[in-house]
């Protein structure tokens, strides 16, 4: 006999996660079904930076509720994220300095910290910097990272202890309707029957979405991360940084090292199938990341490589991500396409998602900007700023 519960949701990552918490807490009797373990997709090699950064005004609020909750996690969620307030600069080309400012003024309309810092002031908040092509950075002293691993799983235990099941190992195989609605998924270990199904499956969205007879541009696209130890000096923990001048992130990692990896479109066309990619770091890559590294951290010149990995974005044709029930009435709802920004956004994004699913919509977390049909309408999400593929 089929289990039977009010909601399944596909994919235990942060989103999966986040929204199987959401639900569960407003007495939902949920089960998350996951491939493999939680956070073993795309959530658990996150980059994790949890920034502000958006010039859209929806997705700026969402990102400002997502760094309250990571700034109270073990009050708000329980467990750990292991989030750190290292602060968070964006560089920008001097052509692009208008836009830099509206967008600071767009997000302090809405309440984030965050500030045009003058070229002469931005070695005052961290010295290290070479910031002589510079005009103007924007600075978020609350912005940081956390810990992708320790997030995704207190989520999955706040889940747990409100009632949610999670069932690792189970990947969904079939999705059943009747009468236009769906009434259930199949898998290796069985069926499970609900009335509302939540599609979190990342990179895996499109597939799953296939099989209700929905097409989703959701492209499993691999990406990759690399790690430089810190030279003698300079072993203390730095800023994240996101340099739209030569296209480049970092921010610090544990045992002195800094993580690196690319702010580039062209990732887009890197699609791979998401079950058979190659997970190891391509060489030319670290070349090309350490060089960007050292024209503006040039202290790193110094640094070792230590490796690093690929991964995977779930990218869309706006870099945004489709927030929506795929057929109305059906039952059948998506969360998925997030490409490479959706961790910071996880807690607006759980409840975002469980708001939709019990017919609710929470104040300044309106979702018609995320829905499927702004595609076929030519009416995608548009970042407000020239420099950025995440706005």
């Amino acid at each position: 006999m089929a289990e039977t519960y009010d909601v399944i949701v596909i994919g235990a990552g942060i989103m999966g996660c986040s929204t199987a918490y959401q639900l569960a807490r407003r007495g939902l009797k949920v089960a998350v079904l996951e491939k493999e373990t939680p956070g073993a997709g795309s959530s658990g090699k996150s980059s994790a930076i949890i920034r502000q950064h958006y010039s859209n005004e929806v997705t700026a609020r969402m990102a400002l509720h997502s760094l309250r909750v990571f700034q109270n996690f073990k009050e708000e969620v329980g467990g750990e994220s292991g989030f750190t307030q290292a602060g968070f600069f964006v560089l920008t080309p001097a052509k692009d300095i208008e836009g830099l400012k509206a967008n600071v003024a767009l997000q302090q309309s809405v309440g984030i910290k965050t500030e045009l810092v003058p070229r002469e002031e931005i070695k005052k908040l961290w010295p290290h910097l070479e910031v002589g092509d510079l005009v103007a950075a924007a600075y978020e002293p609350e912005s940081g990272y956390a810990d992708p691993s320790l997030t995704v799983n207190s989520y999955a235990e706040a889940a747990r202890r409100h009632g949610a099941r999670i069932y690792q190992d189970t990947p969904v195989t079939g999705v059943r309707m009747a009468g236009g609605k769906v009434v259930g998924v199949d898998t290796p270990k069985g069926a499970f029957d609900a009335g509302a199904v939540v599609n979190c499956a990342g990179p895996w969205g499109a597939r799953v979405a296939a099989m209700v007879g929905v097409e989703v541009p959701i492209n499993p696209c691999r990406v990759q991360v690399a790690f430089f130890r810190r030279p003698s000096g300079y072993k203390e923990e730095h800023p994240v940084v996101a340099d739209f001048v030569y296209g480049v992130y970092w921010r610090s990692e544990t045992g002195a090292l800094t993580l690196v990896g690319l702010i580039d479109p062209e990732e887009a066309n890197d699609v791979v199938d998401p079950d058979a990619y190659q997970e190891q770091l391509d060489r030319d890559f670290v070349l090309e990341v350490g060089e960007r590294l050292v024209r503006r951290f040039p202290a790193m010149e110094r640094s070792e490589s230590t490796g690093g990995y690929a991964a995977l974005y779930a990218i869309t044709p706006d870099w945004h991500p489709v927030i929506d029930e795929a057929i109305l009435g059906s039952g059948f709802y998506l969360c998925a396409g997030f490409s490479g920004h959706g961790f910071k956004l996880g807690p607006a994004v759980g409840l975002m998602t469980a708001d939709m699913v019990t017919g609710q919509e929470t104040p300044g977390m309106e979702r018609r900007m995320f829905r499927l049909s702004r595609y076929a309408e030519n009416d995608p999400v548009r970042g407000r700023y020239e420099y950025s593929i995440v706005g």
